[in-house]
């Protein structure tokens, strides 16, 4: 998971609990992992903030209803497994265009959940908004959406010429750009596509 190891480079980061449904393979001194059941959240240990990045396509949920108790519910009950533990700071993977009223389902349960974690008391929320993923799924052990096969290429030769907010970005980019954010973020802070792909790769 990228936000995970962004996390685990950081120096100003002690501990990092990572909640997950079957074991990772990555060991770090400062990782802890916790397998656990998403629809039966154990009380969580104390942290000071947290990321949210469960997501699933219609496809491998089977129906609307399966997709939104990931993207919407699971990512709800993490956030306020979260704030009773202390948390303060919650950073989420949204995407762009996402809003409550949207006509697109899947823009539309990312709207509700921007709209649940806003309604929480926190002391800071970052919502990042990426357009379409660059990355090859394949090496990151995620099925190809092939869909993507054909969209990734197109995008990189028009990136320039797209709408700001649509330009593509790379997981990497994302997650070094929502963990960046947090250090001083105060209320609503939302990370645009074209913002995070501004983010250098590697290193």
């Amino acid at each position: 998971d990228l936000i995970l190891q962004a996390l685990l480079a950081d120096a100003t980061v002690t501990e990092v609990h990572a909640l997950c449904r079957k074991p990772l393979a990555l060991s770090h001194p400062k990782l802890r992992v916790h397998l656990v059941d998403f629809q039966r959240l154990p009380a969580l240990p104390p942290v000071d903030e947290a990321y949210l990045a469960l997501g699933t396509t219609i496809h491998d949920a089977g129906s609307q209803d399966a997709f939104r108790a990931v993207d919407l519910h699971m990512n709800l009950a993490v956030a306020q497994a979260a704030a009773a533990a202390g948390a303060q700071r919650l950073g989420v993977v949204s995407a762009v265009d996402a809003h409550p009223q949207a006509r697109a389902f899947y823009n539309r349960v990312k709207g509700e959940l921007e709209a649940a974690l806003k309604a929480m008391p926190l002391q800071a929320l970052v919502v990042a908004q990426p357009s379409l993923l660059l990355d090859d799924r394949r090496r990151v052990g995620q099925r190809t959406r092939w869909g993507e096969v054909f969209a990734i290429p197109l995008a990189k030769a028009l990136g320039r010429w797209l709408p700001a907010r649509y330009r593509p970005v790379y997981g990497e980019q994302v997650a070094r750009a929502l963990v960046q954010a947090m250090r001083q973020a105060q209320g609503v802070t939302v990370l645009p596509s074209d913002q995070m792909a501004r983010q250098r790769r590697g290193g």
